[in-house]
């Protein structure tokens, strides 16, 4: 990764969502959808509380994400993290981040205990930023 991509990462690392723009499976028509996301490093991570949907479908079929916020637009691939230790990094930092929603993920993390639900969370690296 080039220091451009590098200094235009670290100016949107503190956002609060963007916009990620992918591919619909069946038609290739793109849609949008606002997300969280963390920036470690050179690299973007989404999150999703819900793996089952619409857009981590399409991911599995087409890769291929751009994220546009700020002013800025980045290109990748989205790749699904199935290492636990590795989704988990993630999920950490994610819940760093939105330290505001501390008491849902408490309550969140009690009733995933309890096996009122299922844990159905996910976590995505976009790579070949550009």
């Amino acid at each position: 990764m080039d220091s451009d991509t590098q200094t235009r990462l670290n100016r949107v690392a503190a956002k609060q969502t963007l916009i990620l723009t992918h591919y619909g499976r069946k038609s290739g028509k793109t849609y949008d959808v606002k997300i969280w996301f963390v920036v470690d490093g050179t690299r973007i991570y989404l999150s999703t509380a819900n793996v089952p949907r619409q857009w981590f479908l399409n991911f599995q079929k087409t890769p291929q994400v751009r994220l546009p916020m700020d002013g800025e637009t980045f290109a990748g691939e989205a790749r699904f993290l199935t290492d636990r230790a590795e989704r988990e990094r993630v999920m950490a930092m994610v819940r760093r981040k939105y330290w505001m929603y501390r008491p849902l993920f408490a309550l969140w993390k009690i009733l995933k205990g309890i096996g009122l639900v299922r844990d159905t969370t996910g976590a995505f690296e976009v790579t070949s930023l550009a």
